[in-house]
């Protein structure tokens, strides 16, 4: 018997950002790690808040400022950021933005 596998050959393609909102969907989830991506629309904002368990976010499509802790990066695609538990974040999209989250749980 084959193990299951997920397969997505192109991350960005899967959520389009919607103008005026934020856009989340689960893509895979079980005992281990839950993975959602996020579509933002320019001007969208997730307000800080703290990591509930280790996490690790990539932005896949777009321009945004991330907080971490009392630091603001400037993330574009290919940028990778892992939160340790407590971390205080947030996240402002500059255009149109993708990103990926993965939640650890241990």
């Amino acid at each position: 018997m084959t193990p299951s596998y997920l397969h997505i050959s192109d991350l960005a393609a899967q959520i389009e950002p919607p103008e005026d909102a934020i856009l989340s969907r689960t893509i895979h989830n079980d005992d281990r790690v839950k993975a959602l991506l996020f579509g933002f629309g320019a001007g969208q904002e997730l307000s800080e808040h703290t990591a509930s368990m280790p996490a690790i976010v990539q932005f896949l499509k777009g321009e945004a400022r991330m907080s971490l802790g009392d630091e603001t990066i400037e993330a574009r695609p290919g940028t990778f950021v892992h939160m340790p538990v407590g971390l205080r974040h947030s996240v402002l999209a500059e255009a149109p933005t993708v990103m990926l989250l993965l939640l650890l749980k241990g």
